[in-house]
């Protein structure tokens, strides 16, 4: 049954190029990733990252983006080049910018900026609700931890170092969580419309699913179609507004199926 609604055809739409996208052969997902390429030059290739595609592989995954550069290399270069070499990682739902070495030593410098932070990403996202105060900075440890609930799964959470004190409110240090990772992440609302917002976002730091756990867990903003961290106790579909759902022509029950509405988009925007 095809959906009435643009924006039920168009959740459709994705749900089914990820599906196809895992069951493709090799060298169809490469061509696929070379139509998808924004930039190249004698070191770097730069790509759009297709929704619901992971980069690397895992139990489950017979396709990702690392297994098929050697390909798309090839296809870029006329069956000259190496293989191309990833500098860093988007998450499978994430959308966006991904930049690719053409050799080891280029590789290398381009992780190193990444790991020094002196790359700026800029990201895009839909939030439910709005970030209070609309623009500001995210300034608290995250951890991994296993939540234990009838389906045990493990989730990145804050690990802050400091809590108000029940008994008089004050500010308490807390002890500080040995594995817990530093991050930050900038935020700024771009517009808001339906009981959701437009957020640029700028991680200062590179933390496993960062900008996800500041806004659902940090802000009380989760990302649209965040099903992860939409809930600390379970893993369960996102609860959307009525606003959102009318908006989206979506009814509560299709919403498991909305994906993530996360992209890396480019520099930052000029103030105001």
């Amino acid at each position: 049954q095809v959906p009435q609604s643009p924006a039920q055809r168009r959740l459709r739409e994705l749900i089914l190029l990820s599906r196809q996208l895992q069951q493709v052969h090799p060298n169809v997902l490469a061509k696929v990733l070379k139509r998808e390429t924004l930039y190249q030059n004698e070191e770097i290739v730069v790509i759009n990252k297709p929704y619901g595609l992971p980069v690397h592989g895992g139990p489950g995954v017979k396709n990702c983006i690392a297994d098929v550069l050697p390909i798309l290399a090839k296809m870029l270069e006329n069956m000259r080049a190496e293989p191309l070499h990833l500098c860093h990682r988007l998450d499978k739902e994430t959308t966006g910018l991904m930049v690719l070495a053409r050799s080891k030593e280029a590789a290398e410098r381009i992780r190193l900026l990444f790991k020094t932070r002196q790359v700026e990403k800029i990201y895009w996202a839909i939030s439910l609700g709005e970030p209070d105060p609309t623009e500001g900075i995210v300034e608290i440890p995250i951890v991994e931890k296993e939540v234990q609930s009838h389906q045990s799964h493990f989730k990145m959470t804050l690990a802050p170092n400091y809590r108000l004190s029940p008994e008089d409110g004050k500010v308490v240090k807390i002890r500080k969580n040995r594995n817990a990772e530093s991050a930050v992440t900038r935020y700024r609302r771009l517009a808001s419309s339906a009981g959701c917002s437009l957020l640029e976002l700028q991680p200062i730091t590179g933390g496993k699913h960062q900008i996800r756990v500041h806004l659902a867990y940090g802000l009380g903003c989760p990302i649209l179609g965040d099903h992860k961290y939409s809930h600390w106790s379970k893993l369960a579909p996102q609860k959307l507004p009525a606003i959102t759902l009318k908006r989206l022509k979506l009814e509560q029950s299709k919403a498991r199926h909305l994906p993530l509405h996360l992209h890396g988009h480019r520099p930052p925007l000029p103030p105001g």
